[in-house]
């Protein structure tokens, strides 16, 4: 990578890199119920409830009062809306068209959670209609169709926020944040898994997407992995179906990222017994280490070669602040962004880049 592209990555991950100190004074500010916060309420909505997401993403913004005006939904499948309409997430809302929902006045945000086949059009559409998204992860199966969403979107000055939930999780951003800052030194490896052990019938809805469980699962560290290193010089994905008596399914997948002067793994896998325990994401330096482990509720592990800010030099726990729900500081994030207070810390480039890993270690081809 060219020290020009590497500087830009660097740029962009100083940007998404707050610090733990930073983190709690924007929450503190974000959430901040005065006068004027209670007049600049965001109207949202969302369009589908297929993601696995879909249910946390309404919980959250029907949570953040002092941030959002839910609207109401817009579920096209009738069958999915009647399931929906009995689940207390949905409890209580207004149902309508997509068109009634992208019509109502006064909406600014549209928190796109479809079947992944779906995300791209559905995205297209609220930008068309002038609303900022939040776009669940991950971006389709087209990279053609993905930049033609963000060219759209900034064309017209609107945001798209990708679903990856772990850019708001303290740990990952004290981790952007010792990188960015040269903490770690040199960044020699980073090593990253993301697992669970999925049913049969969990599976069955992969199997229409090339990708296996690294384009569904191991999307969230590429994300994270393309903040930390940037562009690799290659990618080589592996990938095994541990399971062919079930189905087909690529459930045991490894991806190695290959850089000038660092090597990166990524794996994801669909059938390790209590596999979300195990998920780490894991930064070697020349002068230090960070370790999350679990990722959730998050547990950081750093060694320093000598001390950093309030950090002592040598191997250390870290205390990190809870975390007041998976998706809270994302979605005030959006709500910001929407209300004009802020810039987004991903810009588009970003999040093609990570599109075009995602479809590269799951070994589907980039169009």
């Amino acid at each position: 990578m060219s020290s020009i592209v590497r500087r830009e990555f660097l740029r962009a991950a100083g940007a998404a890199a707050a610090g733990l100190a930073a983190l709690a004074s924007e929450r503190a500010s974000a959430r901040a119920a005065d006068d004027h916060a209670k007049r600049s309420l965001v109207r949202v909505g969302q369009i589908g409830t297929a993601h696995a997401h879909a249910g946390g993403k309404m919980d959250a913004m029907r949570r953040l009062r002092d941030e959002y005006e839910v609207v109401g939904i817009a579920e096209p499948d009738p069958e999915r809306r009647k399931a929906a309409m009995q689940s207390p997430v949905y409890r209580g809302l207004k149902w309508m068209t997509e068109e009634e929902l992208l019509g109502t006045p006064g909406l600014k945000v549209v928190a796109v959670e479809t079947a992944v086949k779906d995300l791209l059009s559905t995205a297209a559409r609220c930008i068309a209609a002038g609303m900022h998204i939040h776009l669940d992860k991950p971006a389709g199966q087209s990279l053609a169709e993905f930049r033609r969403v963000l060219d759209a979107a900034s064309a017209k000055r609107l945001s798209v926020q990708m679903g990856y939930m772990f850019r708001h999780n303290p740990a990952f951003r004290l981790c952007f944040q010792a990188v960015r800052e040269g903490w770690l030194g040199r960044v020699f490896s980073v090593h990253g898994v993301m697992s669970k052990r999925m049913t049969a019938g969990a599976r069955r809805p992969l199997l229409q997407y090339r990708g296996g469980i690294m384009f569904d699962l191991g999307c969230h560290l590429i994300d994270a992995l393309t903040t930390v290193l940037g562009k690799p010089d290659a990618v080589t994905p592996h990938g095994r179906r541990t399971r062919p008596e079930i189905d087909d399914l690529l459930d045991s997948q490894l991806a190695v990222f290959d850089y000038p002067q660092a090597t990166a793994t990524i794996q994801a896998c669909a059938v390790e017994m209590e596999g979300e325990k195990r998920r780490q994401f894991t930064v070697c330096g020349t002068e230090g280490t960070i370790d999350i482990r679990p990722l959730e509720p998050p547990k950081l592990l750093m060694t320093l070669s000598e001390p950093r800010g309030a950090y002592r030099k040598g191997y250390q726990e870290i205390a990190l602040p809870p975390m007041p729900g998976r998706y809270d500081d994302h979605l005030i994030e959006l709500a910001r962004i929407a209300r004009g207070e802020k810039e987004t810390e991903y810009p588009p480039a970003h999040d093609l880049l990570v599109q075009e890993l995602v479809l590269r270690a799951s070994g589907q081809q980039v169009d």
